[in-house]
């Protein structure tokens, strides 16, 4: 893992929620982009060391939807940002490591994304995010 790339927060609305990140804290939106395959519409904020990253799902049958409704709006992951993700999935997998996916798939940005499965790493739901192919 080189660094943590950022912070996922579950809203139930973009709209309602970026101004107190970029009116209230004064932090600056990056972009706004959906990610079809997660059914969510997420904004990027620039926080300095970490990127922030707003996750409001599309539909009801959006995890970050069934994630808001168990437990309402929050920090939903942590991502570390790494190079050749596969290689890493297989480090993870051979020590024993719960996945949620065993291979990558396009993630916002255009990244190599892929979960490690909470039940493997103390309740906390863990992304390893590649950007290493040219992703914002």
């Amino acid at each position: 893992m080189e660094k943590v790339d950022h912070i996922g927060i579950a809203v139930r609305s973009l709209e309602n929620s970026l101004p107190y990140y970029t009116d209230i804290l004064g932090l600056k939106l990056i972009h706004i982009e959906e990610v079809d395959s997660e059914k969510v519409r997420v904004a990027f904020i620039d926080s300095g060391n970490v990127k922030i990253e707003l996750l409001q799902p599309i539909d009801e049958t959006s995890t970050i939807h069934t994630f808001i409704e168990k437990r309402g709006e929050g920090i939903h992951h942590v991502a570390f940002g790494v190079k050749n993700i596969q290689e890493r999935l297989d480090e993870l997998k051979e020590k024993g490591i719960r996945l949620i996916q065993e291979t990558p798939k396009r993630g916002a940005g255009g990244a190599e994304v892929a979960f490690i499965h909470p039940k493997s790493s103390g309740g906390v739901l863990y992304e390893l995010c590649d950007k290493s192919g040219g992703a914002k």
